[in-house]
């Protein structure tokens, strides 16, 4: 099966690969919405539908357009990619000895047809030493995840657990991906 990926994210494109899904991945040339004055779901829907929707209207939706948008909220504070290493820091001592919620609108269009969902999966980071969080971030693996942490990467140690769906913390909640492609005609084999 083939989809048009509505992103640059190395990471959404191995899971895609990871489920056997060949992906023509084509960013979205669209300015997402910091939500300032919405809330985290308005958000994260907004964006994966302002994403998929650009990505159409460039392709056609003869093929699937998938889009995802993905946020990390802790005290109802929503933390996108930080700019720098100090706001990289900033933000995992934040997190550090507590939970947080990830994020990730998903869109779907085909033939005409539309559907978005959020997932939402809550993380537990164990307790950070200043230590650690500047060793971190001098990794560069936080510059450009939401959060300031990959868990499919060097950051899986910073997390002691989850509730919910692990794929949605790396960027593309695939069962609900693969319920909605379902839902809207595609025909997919599991």
């Amino acid at each position: 099966m083939e989809v048009v990926l509505a992103s640059a994210s190395p990471r959404r494109l191995a899971l895609l690969e990871q489920v056997g899904v060949q992906a023509r991945v084509c960013p979205a040339d669209f300015e997402e919405e910091a939500g300032r004055a919405q809330s985290a779901r308005e958000v994260v829907l907004r964006n994966a539908l302002g994403k998929c929707r650009t990505v159409a209207a460039q392709t056609g939706d003869t093929i699937p357009v998938v889009a995802a948008d993905t946020i990390v909220v802790i005290d109802e504070a929503i933390l996108g990619k930080p700019h720098n290493a100090l706001e990289a820091e900033a933000m995992l001592t934040s997190l550090s000895g507590r939970s947080h919620q990830v994020l990730t609108g998903v869109a779907v269009r085909y033939q005409g047809k539309e559907l978005a969902q959020v997932c939402t999966t809550k993380v537990y980071f164990r307790q950070l030493t200043e230590a650690e969080i500047a060793a971190y971030v001098a990794t560069g693996e936080p510059l450009d995840k939401a959060g300031a942490y990959g868990i499919q990467g060097k950051g899986a140690v910073l997390v002691e657990k989850i509730e919910g769906c692990y794929n949605n913390v790396v960027g593309l909640p695939l069962t609900m991906l693969y319920s909605m492609l379902k839902e809207i005609g595609v025909i997919m084999t599991a």
